[in-house]
């Protein structure tokens, strides 16, 4: 896994880092950031109580957070990741077990789906990428906050009337309140785990 790390942090936020490591990595490798499904399960059948939700996976990388929803009974579970390496491995390693679930090669802040056409979007770990030039990170730099600002603009784009987006991260809300600020929404912030800290952003449409 060590020859697998980034040499700068930076270079999450690539899509060549990614395609590189995906086609290094074996069929069946996966990798969760942050929490696990079993670590949220409550949470997200508490969120999403419809097991028919249209769901969007932002970023899905090679995650078992789909597979394991998939799994709870939610079927509807669009994924989506710019990386096409790992959507065409993702493909066929699902296709034959988890056959209703789509995988689409797209970037999260331009995504060629249709408005207003997804119960759920998730995100958990891909906006932080985006966050990993270095800066201050009370002042982060420009390319930063636009491509932040862009993935959640997409995601209130593809998200019906009374939906909601889930971001899973690490990140402080006074890091991440600006990017999840949106006219005629709601946000709701819990806190989880005891030594350390992780944050469950819930913004209402």
């Amino acid at each position: 896994m060590t020859e697998l790390l980034p040499e700068k942090n930076e270079q999450y936020g690539t899509r060549e880092y990614w395609d590189e490591r995906y086609s290094q990595e074996s069929e069946d490798s996966s990798f969760d950031w942050f929490k696990s499904y079993a670590d949220v399960a409550d949470i997200i059948r508490e969120l999403i109580p419809d097991k028919n939700a249209r769901i969007l996976m932002l970023g899905c990388g090679n995650s078992k957070l789909s597979e394991d929803m998939y799994d709870d009974g939610y079927r509807q579970i669009v994924n989506v990741d710019y990386s096409s390496v790992l959507i065409e491995k993702m493909r066929r390693k699902h296709e034959q077990t988890r056959p209703e679930m789509q995988w689409h090669e797209m970037d999260v802040r331009h995504m060629a789906l249709e408005s207003e056409s997804f119960d759920v979007a998730i995100d958990k770990g891909t906006m932080d990428a985006m966050m990993t030039a270095k800066a201050d990170a009370w002042d982060p730099p420009e390319e930063v906050i636009e491509n932040c600002t862009r993935e959640v603009d997409e995601v209130m784009r593809v998200l019906r009337k009374d939906s909601i987006f889930v971001y899973l991260t690490f990140g402080q809300p006074h890091f991440r309140r600006r990017y999840l600020t949106r006219q005629d929404t709601k946000l709701e912030i819990r806190q989880l785990g005891e030594a350390f800290h992780y944050y469950l952003y819930i913004l209402k449409k």
